[in-house]
């Protein structure tokens, strides 16, 4: 089910409508609600994947909740850098084990050695990027003492499997949204009012902007040869509205969703084509995801806190990992 999706017209009110008629005296009852509407909504798409859902859900959790308990420092790093190989090894399964299985295969190639290494037929589990990313935050963020591990299970599980942002984000944060979960949602005009239009604008970008220039794009791109190079430089120019529009149109939806339901989600673009500098317009893009890089890589491996060599490595590693997460191909 996507937000874009005729299902999701018929879902999104009635949820709507449950949340606030319904279950608005009980916070538990609300959050049980909230973790149903988001199973059904997951599930739609594979109800298999759901299980993956849960293993990343629970064991996050519990490697907060078992840090918490501890003040040995190294029992706490071994429980996050448990927990982080444990979800980054699903990752890296589902998302990127056939992709480094055939480039194996291609280097050999290249040294004239023929390799017979069957891929698997691996289906990739839907939003598992963003929900992953969002679990690891928390796990990091109580390592690093940042935030208290939470005792509420349900309100944890609302955190990581939030169904409008849980597809393509926003990347959910442990410090910021968390919270908002632990304390009753009750009805707010203004928060609804806000959230509609962001909603509708979302819906705007998305269907008239970028899926109307995605038909054009996709024309030329599909047959390149047939077309000049100042076409080709249009359709270029043209692409970077399209993938904007796509991504940022969907985005809004999502917080407008999230606000609506009175749940405040990370803003993920602030006009990045207005950016006077590079640096500039990555503050602007994919917010979400570039602070996500900065909190927990480009932070740790020391930022531009050293000598510039190595502040350049790390801009590379940084810059390395944001391809392979957007698609190893």
């Amino acid at each position: 089910m996507l937000l874009t999706s005729f299902s999701f017209l018929l879902f999104f009110p009635t949820v709507f409508l449950l949340y606030y008629c319904v279950f608005h005296r009980n916070v538990r009852w609300q959050n049980l609600f909230v973790l149903l509407a988001s199973c059904i909504f997951y599930g739609c798409w594979d109800w298999r994947f759901l299980g993956l859902l849960m293993v990343t859900s629970f064991s996050t959790y519990f490697a907060g909740w078992w840090m918490g308990d501890t003040d040995d420092q190294k029992s706490r790093k071994w429980i996050n850098v448990g927990a982080i190989v444990l979800n980054m090894g699903i990752l890296f399964f589902f998302k990127y084990f056939n992709f480094f299985v055939e480039s194996f295969v291609d280097l050999f190639a290249l040294c004239g050695i023929e390799l017979n290494v069957p891929t698997l037929k691996i289906l990739l589990p839907v939003g598992i990027s963003f929900y992953s990313f969002s679990a690891l935050s928390y796990t990091i963020d109580v390592y690093q003492r940042k935030i208290e591990p939470t005792r509420d299970w349900l309100a944890y599980l609302c955190y990581v499997t939030f169904f409008p942002s849980i597809l393509s984000g926003p990347i959910n944060r442990a410090t910021k949204q968390l919270p908002q979960f632990l304390q009753l949602r009750t009805f707010n005009y203004e928060m609804v009012a806000g959230g509609t239009k962001m909603l509708i604008w979302g819906l705007f970008v998305k269907l008239c902007v970028a899926d109307r220039l995605g038909i054009y794009v996709d024309t030329v791109y599909g047959n390149m040869v047939q077309h000049t190079g100042l076409t080709l430089l249009v359709t270029s120019i043209i692409y970077t509205l399209q993938i904007y529009a796509d991504f940022a149109g969907y985005s809004l939806m999502a917080i407008g969703l999230g606000k609506m339901l009175g749940i405040e989600l990370q803003t993920n673009f602030i006009r990045p084509y207005f950016a006077k500098t590079v640096t500039d317009f990555w503050r602007r893009w994919h917010i979400s995801l570039t602070t996500w890089f900065r909190d927990y890589i480009y932070f740790p491996l020391g930022g531009n806190r050293c000598s510039q060599a190595r502040w350049m490595l790390n801009t590379m590693i940084v810059f390395v990992v944001s391809g392979l997460w957007h698609g190893a191909a």
